[in-house]
């Protein structure tokens, strides 16, 4: 007897069930997938134990006749495909026609459903892939799946599973996930507990932002209106195996035709951070997708506005031809591949990055209460930290203990009174959260705050169409002087203002660098004498790979005898003592950056790395005329509100805020 021997269908499947099922959100994507492939409109989800003791999804769609009803069942049993050609241009959700098998391998099922025209509903019950009952009933029309015991079957799988709380918390994304795509439909979550969410149609996307997250996320939003381009569009060649290049899709195209794209969504303002991804949704023709390429793409967008380490709040919805885009890459199809991935990389970034640009957000000072706690299975999310770095006046460093504002006798006449200003400033009571709303936070990896009962999901509130605070002009504000010798204090008709003049002179001269940089226009000065470094063997090889790059932005430098690089010249923003420590520090924090980094990337980090050294610095007493020069020319920079390394500029202490502060609201 031969060793090669066919696998039975039961193996096979639950072989598939290891890339298709990994928990009970797994199966809930698919389901939900199903469901809205057959046009339904209401979409109700069903949980017990987090989804390992029931998972059912039921739904108003067309149904399934007897026959079609039993061969969903069999593999690669599908309705979305009938030709090869079809594969080039998948328009549903689901295709492949492994999910249900995969599913019934490895757990008990139930199946309810019912065409509009059969006046009989069909029942199919199978356990662990093989069927147990076929019958009919009198059903609704439509489709109910119930999926019983996850993994009785296979143990070992069952046991890798989470905690009640995080497979929940799972489950309740996915749904989240599809009620913000597809917002013309309801969807119901439901567990013991009662109703997680509860949505109902809506006609725009804001306000199903505001159904599923509440008003104060919506509030730290941008809204991307629907932006449009014509992008090259390709053939794919062969593959490639080139470690830099910028798409890691692994193949060449060939730009055959322009196709149009278009991008629309919400992203959140630069100041607004998340420690995790978790608040990305991205979606490509409706299909929520976790791909490299487009987290690429709003990593740029946010480049030099926010500090590494930290993430937006995105929401993004990317439509182009299906041709355009390969979603057969992975059972899950949670992966696709883009035809022309830099067409699709530099369209996504640049929306985002001109949408950011045009409103140039001002952060607001955070307003604390108690940390977050978990208890009983329920999450209390901790206040939104506008701006992140801000540690408030209780934590302020010792060395600032005696110190004070520089005042002038024009600046204090009629401006608000700033001693203590800070301690008090910070104190501000929290902003109650609306009953019934529910935040972004609150749909956690590991644990799920339930909705308030009385809020049934339908009422329609009226919206708070707040536009983020935008800089004002800055040239305008009112000084009232210098606080520790190293903020900007301002008023102005919104409120109080408080400027970093270190990170606003960074901003400046950054801009100022990129321009030349760009132009060609650097300017140099010529050392009465040449500094001269001693390189280690790693350093020299940096500075092989950015010499081009330092003498597009004005050093002149010179490497001779073996590890000795003579410096002659240095862009002018720099003091003589300034250069061997900044040329120390590019050669040393780039030597691991260089193997990933793109030209691009390179000019911000070379530019922010002068800008930062050059900058003047906290603890420096300024002048009112210098403090009014920072002020006017932050104004005509392009992004006002962060500097090259992401922290805030201006932090903005609204007239609102100060009334209620004092009571007066």
């Amino acid at each position: 007897m031969g060793r090669i021997q066919v696998l039975t269908d039961r193996v096979a499947n639950q072989i598939a069930a290891g890339e298709v099922v990994e928990r009970p959100a797994s199966v809930c994507k698919e389901l939900l997938e199903n469901s809205l492939d057959a046009g339904a409109k209401r979409l109700r989800v069903d949980m017990k134990s987090g989804g390992r003791r029931l998972l059912k999804v039921s739904d108003n769609g067309i149904g399934m006749s007897r026959d079609d009803a039993m061969l969903a069942f069999e593999r690669h049993a599908t309705s979305k495909l009938r030709h090869p050609d079809d594969l080039l241009a998948i328009a549903t959700l689901g295709f492949r026609g492994e999910a249900l098998p995969s599913i019934a391998s490895v757990s008990r099922v139930l199946l309810e459903t019912r065409t509009r025209d059969d006046k009989t509903g069909t029942v199919v019950e199978i356990h662990g892939g093989s069927m147990r009952d076929v019958r009919e009933d009198a059903l609704a029309e439509g489709t109910s799946v119930a999926i019983k015991d996850l993994f009785y079957n296979v143990p070992a799988r069952r046991k890798f599973l989470r905690t009640i709380k995080t497979e929940l918390a799972h489950c309740v994304r996915i749904v989240t996930q599809y009620s913000l795509a597809h917002i013309d439909k309801s969807f119901v979550l439901q567990n013991e507990s009662g109703e997680l969410l509860n949505v109902s149609p809506v006609q725009t996307l804001r306000e199903r932002v505001y159904q599923v997250f509440g008003p104060d996320i919506l509030a730290q939003l941008v809204e991307i209106e629907p932006v449009e381009r014509e992008v090259p569009m390709g053939a794919f060649i062969q593959p490639v195996y080139d470690e830099q290049a910028v798409d890691g899709n692994g193949s060449e195209y060939a730009e055959t035709s322009s196709r149009k794209l278009s991008l629309r969504g919400f992203v959140s303002e630069p100041q607004v951070h998340r420690v995790n991804r978790n608040s990305t949704y991205i979606f490509v023709n409706g299909r929520l997708v976790r791909d490299s390429l487009l987290i690429k793409a709003i990593s740029g967008a946010y480049e030099n506005l926010m500090p590494k380490g930290v993430f937006p709040f995105v929401l993004l919805f990317l439509d182009l031809p299906p041709e355009e885009v390969d979603v057969n890459v992975h059972p899950s199809k949670t992966e696709v591949r883009f035809r022309n991935p830099y067409g699709i990389l530099d369209f996504v970034r640049d929306a985002i990055r001109d949408r950011l640009r045009e409103i140039k957000p001002a952060s607001g000072l955070p307003q604390f209460q108690s940390g977050s706690t978990v208890s009983d299975g329920q999450f209390q999310a901790p206040a939104e930290v506008m701006a992140g770095g801000w540690r408030g006046a209780s934590q302020k460093s010792s060395k600032w203990s005696e110190g004070g504002i520089r005042q002038w006798p024009n600046a204090a006449s009629g401006g608000l009174g700033l001693s203590g200003a800070t301690e008090y400033i910070t104190s501000a009571p929290p902003v109650a959260k609306p009953p019934g709303s529910t935040s972004l936070q609150d749909f956690t990896d590991v644990d799920i705050q339930h909705i308030d009962a009385e809020d049934d999901g339908h009422s329609r509130l009226p919206l708070v169409d707040r536009k983020p605070d935008t800089l004002v002009d800055l040239g305008n504000l009112r000084l009232l002087g210098q606080l520790h010798e190293s903020f900007i204090a301002a008023a102005g008709d919104d409120g109080l203002w408080i400027i970093d003049q270190h990170v606003a002179h960074e901003r400046i001269l950054f801009e100022k660098v990129l321009a030349a940089r760009q132009h060609g226009h650097y300017e140099s000065q010529q050392l009465l004498m040449p500094i001269m470094l001693t390189l280690t063997l790693d350093q020299l090889v940096v500075y092989e790979e950015l010499s081009e790059e330092l003498h597009a932005n004005g050093f002149d430098t010179e490497s001779f005898d073996g590890r000795t690089l003579a410096v002659k010249s240095t862009p002018t923003e720099l003091s003589a003592r300034q250069v061997e420590t900044l040329l120390i520090e590019l050669l040393e924090n780039s030597a691991f950056e260089l193997r990933s980094t793109t030209r691009t990337e390179l000019q911000n980090h070379m530019a922010a790395t002068i800008a930062c050294h050059a900058a003047i610095k906290i603890n420096m007493p300024l002048t009112p005329e210098k403090m009014r020069w920072l002020l006017d020319a932050l104004a005509r920079t392009d992004c006002p509100m962060s500097c090259p390394h992401g922290r805030p500029i201006a932090l903005k202490y609204g007239m609102r805020d100060i009334l209620k502060a004092f009571h007066r609201l």
